[in-house]
């Protein structure tokens, strides 16, 4: 699933790890979720979502929505 993680904690001036801080998650996490990876759980999403002020949709693109 591709999403725009690294460029929404970039844009903040944060680091995986500042990130995986505020989410309470590892780096690594961080860095799979940012590669495509690792899709996040669904309460991870929202906790995503969340910290950025946006909707789930707005970060991270349906694998169908991608064709």
């Amino acid at each position: 699933m591709k999403n725009s993680l690294r460029e929404l904690r970039a844009a903040r001036g944060w680091s995986q790890g500042d990130l995986a801080e505020r989410l309470d998650v590892s780096r690594q996490s961080v860095n799979a979720i940012e590669t495509g990876r690792y899709d996040p759980s669904l309460p991870l999403a929202f906790r995503i979502a969340e910290l950025f002020g946006l909707t789930i949709e707005e970060i991270f693109t349906s694998p169908s929505k991608e064709q």
